[in-house]
């Protein structure tokens, strides 16, 4: 009788261990994906900004 509440016991473990670690996974993914687009929107300005800089750029060569 010992052996099989034992078994039961371990897998009851396992399957909790395993759930923590699909949560732990799920937030960092959550994390990871809130990064992405933090970074694409930077990328996003960074071009706008050059695409103006070089509007200029290309104006004040026109001058010259």
């Amino acid at each position: 009788m010992f052996w099989p509440m034992f078994a039961i016991a371990v897998g009851f473990l396992g399957i909790t261990v395993l759930g923590v670690l699909a949560v732990r996974v799920f937030l960092e993914a959550e994390r990871l994906g809130r990064q992405v687009d933090e970074s694409a929107r930077r990328i996003s300005r960074a071009a706008e900004d050059l695409e103006h800089a070089s509007v200029g750029v290309a104006r004040s060569a026109d001058a010259l």
